[in-house]
């Protein structure tokens, strides 16, 4: 006679529990993941620093001494036009030879004819950083949209990648497309450096986000799926960390290097060592046995035990090659069968898309703040270590919902605080930037765990995927932000608040899901917050 029990139902989860939580076979997979992450998130944002709009004005030879050259001389507003407190860039005035009399004033306004205006063609740069803009000529400031188009490029790339690596993965392995996602974005990077021209380097932009942007999601599963039950959120609390870590170096290394070839190289060729992960690294274990590859799947398991110093039953090996009842797929369409989950879609989209707008924006922004470009962003990435240890030790005490509206709404007031902050107080302004993106980080996090406890199981892949897409649309928005502060400098901060204080009031219509067995029905879903649904 069999016993039906959580156990039998799921075999796989009973044999990790009998290697341990948290072995050594695990720990080595899990550090190899990790060091693959923090590649990863090195390229993630890599383009902002490749971007950056340095300032720079007009070389005025008749002034200019070779050699050494001030980026704004007590004569400057004499030969330049300024524009909100800073000189144009590629602006001038037209300089007129005065001979007839005694000048004692170096460059003197009588030089220049300030009703007519010239443009340039030699600069003098604020800072020694080398972007592409120096590349190809994107100085002026008719030019700043080609700028902010490749962070869009790149996020419509990281689009496609979400589908296309899904249907690879589910083909030819997990496995194959964490090392070859990563090694085809590594070829398409590293040739950035050799772009000869704009187009293909925005070209290539798009193709390296395509192969390397569906690598994250596919290693944060190999990661985790060989952790114990208990161990799980911790580890994918880490692998959080290693992203933000991963983003910390990319910053470093640009600011080490000041040139952004060389920052593409140093960041891209190690990336082609992961080709040794092919044999280091297991296949899905989960991939194996959903192909029937019983036997690959079983050598696996009985490596980690034996590394671990454990035992597996043949029972419970045996068991992993017994079907077992899966909840019947149903169609996507399926959800517009109640008004309940049509509302909470359309919500979990809207959340989704203010948390992809909120966090990517105000990482991308952070490169303009005030202080030093580099610091900025190395502390806006480190501040999401706490944000994710924060969420990892409030969001099963508190309750998701209270915890991830309070996550928006200390976005919201930080951001609004912040426009008030005058620019001498550096110091106070990036606190509360830095307390804004510690709220949109955390807000993130929690939108995966209510997305995935709120809908039914059916649906839940599906519904999911559909957030994340549209959520796609506030990435590829938020590189827009320099194009929206030339309209009016606080509007980028403006739309942060606002986004983040509407999504903190509509996430209080989620039904609360903590404690609560996740639904496997439309029926059960609808009544998540109506009737009792505790876990056994």
């Amino acid at each position: 006679m069999r016993i039906d029990s959580d156990c039998d139902k799921n075999s796989l989860d009973t044999i990790i529990n009998d290697l341990g939580n948290f072995g050594k076979y695990q720990t080595f997979v899990f550090v190899l993941v990790g060091i693959l992450i923090i590649l990863q998130a090195q390229i993630f944002f890599l383009f902002t620093f490749l971007t950056q709009n340095i300032p720079c004005r007009c070389l005025i030879p008749e002034c200019d001494q070779p050699n050494q050259n001030q980026f704004e001389p007590d004569w400057l507003k004499n030969s330049v036009p300024y524009d909100d407190g800073l000189p144009k860039k590629c602006e001038r005035y037209q300089h007129i030879n005065i001979t007839d009399q005694l000048l004692t004033e170096e460059c003197p306004a009588v030089n220049f004819d300030q009703n007519v205006i010239e443009n340039c063609e030699e600069f003098v740069y604020k800072s020694p950083e080398k972007t592409i803009l120096h590349a190809y000529n994107l100085f002026c400031d008719d030019n700043l949209w080609k700028l902010t188009l490749v962070g869009t490029i790149n996020t419509l790339g990281q689009f496609f990648s979400l589908i296309i690596s899904g249907i690879v993965s589910d083909k030819l392995g997990r496995k194959f497309v964490l090392i070859w996602g990563m090694v085809g974005g590594a070829i398409f990077g590293t040739a950035r450096a050799f772009a000869p021209n704009y187009i293909v380097f925005t070209t290539l932009e798009f193709l390296d986000a395509l192969f390397q942007s569906g690598t994250y999601a596919t290693g944060f599963v190999l990661a985790v799926e060989l952790v114990g039950p208990k161990k799980r959120v911790l580890a994918g609390t880490l692998i959080c960390c290693c992203f933000a870590l991963g983003e910390v170096l990319a910053a470093a290394v640009a600011w080490l290097s000041m040139d952004w070839k060389i920052t593409i190289l140093v960041l891209y060729v190690p990336i082609f060592l992961i080709i040794s992960y092919q044999w280091l690294i297991p296949e899905s274990v989960r991939w194996l046995l959903s192909q029937k590859r019983y036997k690959e799947a079983e050598d696996i398991l009985m490596k980690a035990a034996r590394i671990n110093g454990r035992t597996i039953s043949k029972h419970a090996l045996e068991k992993l090659t017994v079907p077992v009842d899966e909840v019947a797929k149903e169609p996507f369409f399926h959800v517009f069968k109640s008004r309940i989950l049509v509302m909470r879609f359309f919500n979990s989209c809207f959340c989704w898309l203010s948390c992809a707008f909120l966090f990517y924006g105000l990482t991308l922004n952070a490169v303009s703040l005030a202080g030093n470009s580099y610091v900025d962003f190395i502390l806006t990435s480190l501040v999401e270590i706490p944000a994710y240890i924060a969420t990892y030790i409030t969001v099963d005490r508190f309750g998701r919902r209270w915890t991830q509206s309070l996550s928006f709404f200390i976005t919201a007031v930080a951001c609004f605080a912040y426009i008030f902050i005058s620019k001498d107080q550096h110091v106070l302004a990036l606190c509360f930037y830095l307390l804004g993106k510690f709220g949109a980080t955390a807000a993130f996090t929690i939108c995966y765990i209510i997305s995935s406890e709120i809908f039914p199981t059916p649906l839940r892949h599906s519904l999911m995927g559909g957030c994340s897409m549209i959520a796609r649309i506030g990435s590829m928005v938020s590189p827009q932000m320099p194009l929206l502060e030339q309209l009016w400098k606080p509007l980028p901060l403006v739309l942060f608040t606002g986004m983040a204080a509407i999504a903190g009031l509509l996430t209080l219509a989620f039904p609360e899901t903590l404690n609560t067995k996740l639904p496997d029905t439309i029926e059960e879903a609808e009544n998540i917050g109506k009737k009792p649904q505790k876990i056994p």
